[in-house]
């Protein structure tokens, strides 16, 4: 990778933009740090994968994971929404939030249709374009041609073209750009590690920003559909963008430093270091919550013959940790007043709390588990 040149910047009027080079191309590097992050991350993942496969509570917890990367993903470009506002119904969110709260569910839905569909449409452009029409139904940004490749240049940063921090390539130039991008993913003569391809990949994505809007949570979902592609993982148990927001300068240099200093090496470890950060805080939460139903049980099991529901209750919790008794009475099929009842025996048994402190549409959450996603 000494020898990578990123790009060239064009004058265009007023304003350059940057062209970036192909990367269809063989690469190898310097850096042994490198190898030992690939070999590292991939025995992170490997684990991870495995506690997917074998146990089944991790599949229930599946959409907070997936809640959780696309509240991370939204934060990074100013969406605030919390964790415990991301489970509850729309009309539990207060106007002042709706919208940023209708971009995260746009978020989680898109990657759920982009991964329903790789068994049928691989990794393409016009997947992406599917998924980005998704992301951008409804929300701020409904304006600027969701789904369709970008036929008017954009920029990044400052309030024109003339001021911008960065302006990506021009219009004319992204098929091109775009096709290069898919035969460098499916290239397999290229004999590189998945996760270097993943790395290079992301770069030149948010490089080339194809779309109007939307770019930065487009090529982050990328990430997740590459690792499942690649088969280094199953299931969307991974969020990294909690390490870009938490890291979001370095994010954004490292990615400017590999136009500005052709330094693609410096970004692939960047990279890999939130691989395995990442992959090790998913493990470690998945640890927690395969511990989590041997002490309800405990609990329950002094409920008599209530126990089955609670114990029913309580799986279903792992993917909508806040309900009230109208959910509880549909989900389980039981009365309203049982599920009253039910839900008035959990909160005094320390599993449940009740969040309103209302007499009447009281919420009750799961809060050890919900923890595990706040942090």
């Amino acid at each position: 990778m000494k020898d990578f040149t990123a790009g060239v910047y064009r004058q265009q009027r007023e304003y350059k933009s940057f062209s970036p080079s192909f990367i269809n191309a063989p690469f190898a590097w310097e850096n042994r740090q490198i190898d030992q992050l690939v070999e590292q991350a991939a025995n992170l993942l490997g684990e991870l994968k495995a506690y997917a496969e074998i146990l089944p509570d991790v599949d229930f917890s599946m959409p907070m994971s997936i809640a959780k990367e696309a509240i991370d993903s939204n934060l990074i470009e100013g969406t605030k929404t919390e964790i415990d506002e991301v489970v509850l119904p729309q009309t539990e969110i207060p106007p002042i939030r709706q919208d940023d709260w209708h971009e995260v569910q746009n978020y989680i839905e898109a990657i759920n249709f982009a991964i329903a569909e790789l068994p049928r449409i691989p990794i393409s452009i016009r997947l992406l374009k599917d998924a980005h029409k998704i992301l951008l139904s409804g929300v701020r940004g409904k304006h600027k041609a969701p789904g369709e490749i970008r036929r008017s240049q954009n920029w990044i940063g400052g309030s024109s073209l003339a001021d911008a921090l960065f302006v990506p390539p021009s219009p004319e130039e992204l098929p091109d750009l775009l096709s290069d991008l898919e035969k460098f993913w499916h290239n397999t003569s290229l004999q590189l590690p998945y996760l270097i391809k993943i790395a290079i990949t992301h770069y030149q994505f948010e490089t080339i920003h194809p779309f109007l809007d939307g770019n930065g949570r487009c090529g982050r979902l990328l990430i997740v559909l590459q690792l499942i592609d690649a088969q280094l993982l199953n299931k969307p148990t991974f969020y990294i963008s909690t390490f870009f927001e938490k890291n979001k300068v370095s994010y954004y240099n490292s990615l400017d430093r590999v136009r500005t200093a052709n330094d693609l090496e410096q970004w692939i470890v960047f990279f890999l270091i939130g691989i395995v950060e990442t992959t090790q805080h998913a493990l470690k939460t998945f640890k927690a919550i395969i511990a989590l139903p041997q002490e309800y049980d405990v609990k329950i099991l002094t409920l008599g013959s209530r126990a089955k529901n609670a114990h029913k209750l309580l799986q279903r919790m792992y993917a909508t940790p806040i309900v009230n008794a109208r959910s509880v009475e549909k989900e389980l099929d039981i009365s309203f007043s049982s599920a009253n009842r039910l839900l008035k025996s959990l909160t005094e048994l320390g599993i449940l709390r009740e969040t309103t402190g209302h007499s009447r549409n009281r919420l009750f959450v799961l809060e050890k588990y919900l923890n595990l996603f706040r942090s």
